[in-house]
């Protein structure tokens, strides 16, 4: 069976790697982007079956990237918006776009683990 695909889109460096070598050591298909448009880019190229996403990035709003994949019908199974904000607006706002859950940064691990594997 085939390894999950898992897509990161996050522009600080040191989270993205430190994520990266999280789910590769549990057996995932890691790819990273850094920015709305890389995110877009990677997403379309390798249609990912689960997206961690943050909000902020250097060319815009997360979800943009999101709402691209879906209109290019290459968004992930699962997407996990990830935020150092904690606002009840900007998490229905991330529900109503498809993520499936909102996690606050620092995010806790073992919940981000089972909610990747869930997906």
């Amino acid at each position: 069976m085939p390894a999950t695909r898992l897509l990161i889109v996050e522009d600080s460096a040191l989270t993205a790697s430190a994520l990266r070598l999280l789910f590769e050591e549990s057996g995932y298909e890691v790819s990273v982007a850094s920015s709305v448009s890389s995110a877009v880019a990677i997403g379309i190229e390798q249609t990912p079956d689960v997206m961690l996403l943050d909000l902020t990035l250097p060319d815009g709003d997360g979800l943009t990237a999101l709402q691209r994949l879906r209109d290019e019908h290459c968004a992930p199974r699962g997407t996990i918006a990830l935020t150092g904000h904690d606002d009840d607006e900007i998490r229905q706002r991330c529900l109503d776009a498809g993520c499936v859950d909102v996690l606050l940064k620092p995010v806790p691990i073992a919940r981000l683990l089972a909610l990747v594997q869930s997906l």
